[in-house]
């Protein structure tokens, strides 16, 4: 193990993490879930980029010349 992996001054990406991991144990129950709650996740994912997008939106019809 390096020094960085025990010290590292920014935490790891999950995204990196999650796909690391083995799927080989899950049961098809526990995929499904899994399934889920990535389906979960990137919906709260694409409604926050959507509300980002309109305050842009928002902020550019705002300060226009």
């Amino acid at each position: 193990m390096d020094f960085d992996d025990l010290f590292s001054s920014k935490p790891k990406d999950p995204l990196v993490e999650l796909a690391k991991q083995d799927l080989g144990p899950l049961s098809l129950d526990e995929l499904a879930a899994r399934i889920e709650a990535l389906k979960a996740e990137i919906a709260r994912v694409e409604a926050h980029r959507d509300a980002a997008a309109h305050h842009l939106s928002a902020a550019d019809e705002l300060f226009k010349k």
